[in-house]
């Protein structure tokens, strides 16, 4: 297995931390593999990376987040900022353009930076991206959103992330039924209902709304020369991120390319989610070499 080799960059507000696995420039025909998550670190593609040893592989912590510490004064993440920062990295590593696997809010990301610079990147697979804009019922998401964040202000962690899993475990859109729930317990989910007083988690707080409330350019992204494969977990279906995936294809004109397991299903355990790496790096593959 290739070992990962931190590196920091500084650029304005914050001294970016990334980690390469393998050479730079990249050998074997393939270009750099840029992994990314949001608010997910680096840590998260552990169990994905080394499955990808003929490649040279990037990961980092967006700004902010993880060893990534900002000196910009700010608390929010946006799309637009962590694009930009990604176009600096990926002339940092002198090895553009590269393939880009993002997931999450980092897949709301990197179709920022796909719309803004698109000739970083070869093929984007842009996993599960949560953006509310392409739902029909984009008002009751933006209210159930809104319903986590109020338990995470009012009880703490435990409370907020109760109403979160709720809220993204919801099959269809959010009803009248959806709302007349009693709150959820968070110890039916393992959760503690102990109250620390933070409130500034990046994802139950504000900080990461504009993730959310991002809309993207259509145009920008159907006319750029990037391949974009937008990609839903199987076992997703019905889910709040896989109604925004099928929302986010159908914008650029696309069905959604199924991968194995759900939201997490490159993970190997962490965070509590437990997926199927190996059989998600063989469909990455695939897909990718297909470009």
């Amino acid at each position: 297995m290739t070992t990962a080799q931190a590196h920091t960059l500084a650029v304005t507000g914050v001294d970016l931390v990334y980690d390469v696995r393998g050479p730079l420039p990249p050998s074997g025909g393939h270009p750099a593999l840029l992994m990314i998550g949001q608010p997910m670190t680096a840590e998260g593609f552990e169990a994905l990376a080394p499955h990808f040893t003929d490649r040279t592989v990037v990961t980092y912590d967006p700004r902010g987040l993880g060893r990534s510490i900002r000196t910009d004064g700010r608390a929010d993440h946006t799309p637009q900022r962590q694009a930009a920062d990604l176009h600096l990295l990926i002339e940092a590593l002198g090895a553009g353009p590269v393939d880009v696997f993002a997931s999450s809010g980092g897949a709301v990301t990197a179709l920022e930076l796909v719309a803004t610079h698109p000739d970083d990147v070869v093929t984007l697979v842009a996993h599960e991206p949560p953006i509310n804009a392409v739902l029909p019922d984009a008002t009751a998401a933006e209210r159930a959103q809104a319903a986590f964040y109020e338990a995470y202000q009012a009880k703490g962690t435990g409370a907020g992330m109760a109403a979160f899993i709720a809220m993204t475990s919801w099959q269809g859109e959010f009803t009248d039924a959806y709302f007349a729930q009693p709150a959820p317990d968070p110890a039916m989910f393992g959760l503690s209902t102990d109250d620390d007083g933070n409130r500034d988690d990046p994802l139950l707080s504000k900080s990461s709304w504009a993730i959310t409330d991002y809309r993207p350019d259509a145009s920008a992204l159907t006319a750029a020369t990037t391949r974009i494969v937008i990609a839903v977990g199987e076992e997703s279906a019905g889910t709040y991120t896989a109604r925004t995936t099928l929302g986010t294809a159908a914008l650029l004109g696309q069905e959604a390319v199924v991968f194995p397991s759900h939201h997490g299903g490159f993970l190997g355990g962490q965070f509590g989610y437990a997926g199927k790496p190996e059989e998600f790096a063989a469909r990455l593959r695939d897909v990718l070499d297909a470009g």
